[in-house]
């Protein structure tokens, strides 16, 4: 699991003389061995024991440093663990040079890096960081070539020989001596700026301005081309220098997300499990570019990168990174809210698939449904207490009914009075009544009928208002 965030940086290289890959025979000169030393060449070399040579030549300009009880003797005798012996040649160190991803090992702690443990990361950051510590151990000699860059290099902090410097003075003063030439030679600068990421959302390594300078010195080691990779269509992460199989989990996030705790939450809840015992883990905060149809270029914004690979071989190979993949975005989608991520970007490439996967979780739109579902059903539950407790009355099913059919039954009343229809007859005053003469006199009239002036209307003998005879 590797984070940028701040960590230790040991430098792996050494020039011991007890360092046996230092020589060209890949072990420590013995008794009857003639050691030849590169005129030419300044080196700085640590001496830990007391050692017996036919012949040594030295070097011109150069210095050997003596632990208590070391030094060298000439040998005078035959040894039969030497057998004949043989001229050894010293390796030629000017080659190792400062922005080499191989040659460094990285920690969160002192401790890791004395056990060896080592974290994954991407290339650009694989060398030391701007809020690293950089450490050479104690016992140890060294020389590492700076390359020139522009800007400087810069570092949190330097430690060489036992002696921590975080001033840029006091280490631009130690370089200027005999073995901080020996030991840092090149026209390159280093920048001590005792400076802490202050972004809890991570800080971004700063080392993307030397990514190529940093990948010609990785594939130097591969015959300066990439290793071919099994899957059709392999991602290449940001700050990488090849492409890989496997996955990358991009995240975009609030001022509230926090770098540290993710990383943790990542390494105890799925890195701790068995099933991913092969699986290698990088987050950190990167630069993604940004383009317009995929081609051209309009800046980048920052965001949080998780490159995931495995080490199966073959078709298998990225299937263990997948299932990582999968439950990341899973846990994301469940969770991502509470750490303040607001989206997550899952893309595949293993050796089964025939293409890239992409795959998008908006938590936020996520976590509006759910607690959109959550208020609904509360409301549902909140109205079906009282109503229980009889603070509030719902309508019985019969009165609903009754209520209704009542509406129904007054619609249609009214429907017909809309649909009526108008007798001549009664009609109070028709139109143009001046053309069209009246149906009976007053005096014309029937009897029985009486014409009114509003109306017209029979009258009915049994209901006279008049007495009569019989």
């Amino acid at each position: 699991m590797g984070s940028t965030n701040a960590v230790y940086k040991q430098w792996i290289p050494s020039t011991n003389f007890e360092n046996a890959s230092n020589w060209n025979e890949q072990r420590v000169p013995c008794s009857q061995d003639t050691v030849m030393f590169d005129s030419g060449k300044k080196v700085s070399v640590y001496v830990q024991a007391s050692h017996s040579l036919k012949d040594m030549y030295l070097p011109l300009d150069g210095e050997f440093i003596l632990s208590p009880g070391a030094g060298f003797a000439a040998s005078a005798e035959d040894d039969a663990e030497c057998s004949k012996g043989s001229t050894i040649m010293f390796r030629d160190t000017d080659q190792d040079t400062w922005l080499d991803p191989t040659l460094w090992l990285s920690g969160l702690s002192t401790d890791d890096l004395e056990g060896g443990k080592s974290l994954f990361l991407v290339d650009a950051e694989r060398v030391p960081c701007q809020y690293d510590d950089v450490i050479f151990f104690p016992e140890t000699s060294f020389r590492v070539n700076i390359q020139p860059t522009d800007p400087a290099i810069q570092l949190k902090s330097i430690s060489v020989m036992g002696r921590r410097f975080n001033r840029d003075d006091d280490f631009s003063q130690y370089r200027q001596s005999n073995t901080g030439k020996l030991q840092f030679p090149g026209p390159g600068r280093l920048q001590i700026t005792n400076a802490k990421c202050g972004d809890k959302t991570g800080c971004e390594c700063g080392n993307d301005l030397f990514l190529g300078e940093i990948c010609s010195s990785l594939l130097r080691h591969y015959n300066n081309k990439c290793p071919e990779v099994p899957c059709t269509n392999p991602l290449q992460p940001v700050g990488h220098c090849c492409e890989i199989c496997g996955a990358t989990v991009s995240l975009e996030h609030t001022s509230q997300f926090d770098l540290e705790n993710y990383r943790n939450r990542l390494t105890h809840t799925f890195l701790s499990l068995n099933k991913y015992s092969s699986v290698k883990l990088a987050i950190s905060k990167v630069q993604k570019l940004q383009t317009v149809l995929g081609i051209i270029p309009r800046g980048s914004i920052p965001e949080i990168q998780i490159v995931i690979i495995d080490d199966k071989n073959g078709s298998q190979t990225g299937s263990d990174a997948q299932q990582l993949a999968y439950d990341i975005m899973s846990d994301i989608q469940n969770h991502g809210q509470s750490f303040g991520i607001i989206k997550g970007t899952l893309v595949l490439a293993t050796g089964s698939s025939t293409s890239a996967h992409k795959t998008d979780i908006p938590v936020g739109t996520i976590f509006a449904s759910v607690i959109g579902v959550i208020i609904c059903v509360a409301l549902i539950g909140a109205t079906y207490f009282l109503y229980r407790t009889g603070f509030i009355r719902l309508p019985s099913l019969d009165a609903v009914t009754f209520r209704w059919m009542r509406n129904r039954t007054q619609e249609g009343v009214a429907h017909m009075e809309r649909k009526g229809f108008e007798n001549p007859i009664f009609d109070g005053t028709p139109d143009n009544s001046t053309d069209v003469p009246p149906l009976y006199e007053r005096e014309e009239a029937p009897k029985g009928i009486v014409v009114r002036q509003s109306d017209v209307h029979f009258t009915n003998p049994l209901y006279d208002g008049s007495p009569s005879e019989f």
